[in-house]
């Protein structure tokens, strides 16, 4: 059912995936005004959430650095609140996307059964260079055509991860305590996935 929805996972939930969460939404926003359309309608398409494997920072605002790579990039911070993950949340995603191999492990653990739509962040990024686009249905900026299309989407990218695992690379590196410098990469990685996610789903 629409949106279609998108989980991102790492470990406090303060620093990879609401950044992830956040530059996601921005990149959707981006596509709608490319296409000249309501930015403000993003939410009705894509819905861009995320959670942590530990429960220590539940409740907390992004950490400081990760916030100002989201607004310097465009971003809007507003209203996040970290959280740990729950399995209902799992079970609501069309997709999860988390920020290591080990992630993608406990989340398949905890739902074996969304393991073909679970993947490592930069895993889903190579996978995306590598799915026919002209194979998806067809896209329109509506709630049902972006759903039906991102199910599409993750379908093709799991079979065509089918037989292979994710790459070391595939990793994005935890930036906590670190530099702004090591943020800045981290995000770079991040938008190397999100953007090619959100015009693959809106081109």
């Amino acid at each position: 059912m629409p949106p279609f929805t998108v989980l991102h996972v790492c470990m406090g939930n303060i620093c990879r995936s609401p950044m992830a969460e956040r530059l996601l939404a921005l990149a959707v926003r981006e596509r709608l005004a490319r296409r000249e359309q309501d930015p403000a309608r993003a939410e009705e398409l894509v819905h861009s959430h995320s959670a942590g494997t530990g429960g220590w920072h539940a409740g907390e605002e992004m950490n400081p650095p990760a916030a100002r790579q989201v607004t310097t990039r465009g971003g809007d911070v507003e209203g996040f609140a970290a959280r740990k993950l729950r399995s209902d949340h799992i079970d609501a995603a069309d997709l999860v996307l988390t920020a290591t191999a080990d992630q993608q492990e406990y989340v398949v653990a905890l739902r074996p059964d969304a393991a073909a739509r679970t993947f490592v962040l930069g895993e889903f990024g190579r996978l995306l260079a590598v799915v026919d686009a002209a194979a998806l249905p067809p896209a329109e900026a509506t709630p049902d055509a972006t759903y039906a299309r991102g199910v599409a989407l993750v379908a093709a990218a799991h079979d065509a991860r089918l037989g292979a695992s994710a790459l070391p690379t595939d990793d994005l590196d935890d930036p906590w305590g670190r530099g702004d410098q090591c943020f800045s990469r981290v995000a770079d990685e991040i938008e190397e996935t999100v953007h090619p996610l959100a015009t693959a789903l809106l081109p």
